[in-house]
């Protein structure tokens, strides 16, 4: 008997390890701050759920980002005291060179970073303050610019990182009002403290100008902008501890329809024909190295539409893409092993080299998909697949309909052709003779190799003609058949046979008619 947790309240709940959760029902139940590490939740309902902090963790995170925000605009206070000494009246010219030196590494450090990225400001920084210290080492008399401007490049970047980290933190929990309270504190502290401290207009402006950068960046890391995923990547971690965890869990067919997700860690799990439909926030979990960790996916999965995207070389086993549009797709190379695409709509989809085994193509569309060398095996299902025609290779200019099959552009496949035409592709065995073929030992060899096994059911279905010297024999087999083995039996005995003189092949032809009958003979 399946348990029943739908609607209740489970804040806080130990359930790691459990293994009596298979189909479990949570529906619409309050599981924030849950543990589900290493439980078995295969086919758990978590539909309309809702997961991540618990209040007490959300206020907590409030007070660390608006802790970061007060920081950074400190930092930034300081970082605009050493730009305003361009306007100092010291008789030395050194307080000046230093203020303009920090004003160009500041403006080059905010370029870098925006068109860039934050890692790249990082690298940059990293540079010029190595340079500066150099150059305090080996000019004692410009030592105290130089030890000025290293000061400014590292109060920038520290001021950026925070700021960026309190912003980004705030949006991860409560989204975009969060981030603009967190702006707003970060602007008023800095305009107290520089007042306070310096008295200086440039102070304050710097201020204001890096705080605004700083929330520019979260904003932008926030987004999905790869530029930012270090502070994007730093904030979720954070926002996820304490949070409902998954860690480990196996989530095999498990339902998350229109569940609220933010703040969860789903590290390490297995989520192998796992429903996302309309699941809310899911750009906002900690997805370790699972699909999830890629927004497009996430996007597509949450909305269905997939529609001339490209995912080639992604690892997508175990995906749930069921009733998913995806015509005009690209998944060259992409691992969909394992995958739900039941009734999916592949309509021109690029599924060259593409691994399908085990994969439910039941009811799916599959017309004017191009499958070069796609990777079917015999677990693949393509039971009720609507298909008019396919194309055997990827087009180009010169040829925009390559290998169409049916190879007559007026005739389509009738239903069921298709899975026919497709099936011995996967349900034969292949018998590729590479050098000095003798069509006698062939035949004979093939003979014993069918009467040995009856249960394999051989019969052949084709031989082709690869090269002046070489042909593949093919044989439809029974699916259950080991297939490697019969071809090793198969090579053994025709090598042996390849050996013997013509007269001792005639004499073993003679003995059956069947030979004599062969079209080998």
């Amino acid at each position: 008997m399946t348990l029943d947790f739908s609607g209740k309240n489970l804040r806080g709940r130990n359930f790691k390890g459990r293994k009596d959760l298979v189909g479990a029902n949570f529906s619409y139940a309050d599981i924030r701050g849950a543990n589900f590490s290493n439980a078995n939740l295969t086919g758990a309902n978590f539909s309309y759920t809702k997961a991540g902090l618990q209040q007490r963790r959300v206020i907590g995170l409030f007070i660390v980002s608006f802790l970061f925000s007060g920081l950074s605009g400190f930092i930034w206070v300081v970082n605009g005291y050493l730009v305003s000494l361009i306007f100092s009246f010291s008789s030395s010219s050194s307080p000046k060179i230093a203020g303009w030196v920090s004003l160009i590494i500041l403006i080059a450090f905010f370029l870098i970073t925006i068109r860039q990225g934050i890692i790249a400001g990082l690298g940059a920084v990293a540079g010029i303050v190595a340079l500066a210290g150099a150059v305090s080492v080996a000019v004692p008399p410009i030592g105290a610019g130089a030890g000025i401007v290293a000061g400014a490049v590292a109060g920038a970047v520290a001021g950026a990182v925070a700021g960026a980290v309190a912003g980004a933190v705030a949006g991860a929990v409560a989204g975009a009002v969060t981030i603009a309270g967190a702006v707003a504190i970060a602007i008023a502290v800095a305009g107290a403290v520089a007042g306070a401290v310096a008295g200086a207009v440039i102070a304050v402006a710097g201020a204001v100008a890096g705080t605004l950068f700083s929330i520019y960046i979260s904003w932008r890391a926030m987004k999905g902008d790869q530029k930012h995923s270090l502070v994007r990547n730093i904030a979720i971690t954070f926002a996820a501890i304490g949070g409902t965890s998954f860690c480990g869990a196996n989530l095999t067919n498990a339902d998350f329809t229109q569940a609220t997700l933010k703040s969860t860690d789903f590290r390490n799990t297995i989520l192998i024909c796992s429903c996302w439909h309309q699941a809310k926030m899911l750009d906002r979990i900690r997805p370790g190295l699972t699909y999830l960790q890629n927004s497009q996916v996430c996007q597509l999965l949450v909305t269905g539409q997939g529609q001339d995207k490209n995912f080639d070389r992604q690892n997508l086993r175990g995906i749930n893409l069921q009733s998913a549009n995806l015509a005009d797709a690209s998944f060259i190379g992409t691992d969909l092993s394992e995958a739900n695409l039941q009734d999916a709509d592949l309509s021109r989809a690029k599924l060259k080299q593409t691994q399908l085994d085990g994969t439910d193509l039941t009811g799916a569309t599959l017309t004017g998909a191009y499958i070069e060398d796609w990777g079917i095996t015999n677990t693949t299902k393509l039971r009720g697949v609507r298909c008019e025609y396919v194309f055997m290779r990827l087009p180009t200019k010169e040829d925009p309909d390559p290998l169409r099959k049916p190879d007559n552009k007026q005739e389509v496949f009738a239903d069921g052709d298709f899975a026919d035409f497709i099936q011995p592709i996967f349900d034969t065995l292949d018998l590729y003779h590479n050098q000095g073929v003798d069509p006698r030992a062939v035949a004979i060899a093939f003979k014993h190799l069918a009467e040995n096994h009856p249960e394999a059911k051989l019969e052949i279905v084709a031989m082709e003609k690869r090269g002046d010297d070489k042909i593949l024999l093919r044989a439809k087999t029974n699916p259950g058949s080991d297939r490697s083995q019969l071809s090793a039996e198969y090579f053994d005995d025709y090598n042996q046979l390849k050996a013997l003189s013509q007269s001792q092949q005639l004499l073993l032809v003679e003995k059956d008619s069947y030979i004599s009958d062969s079209p080998f003979a």
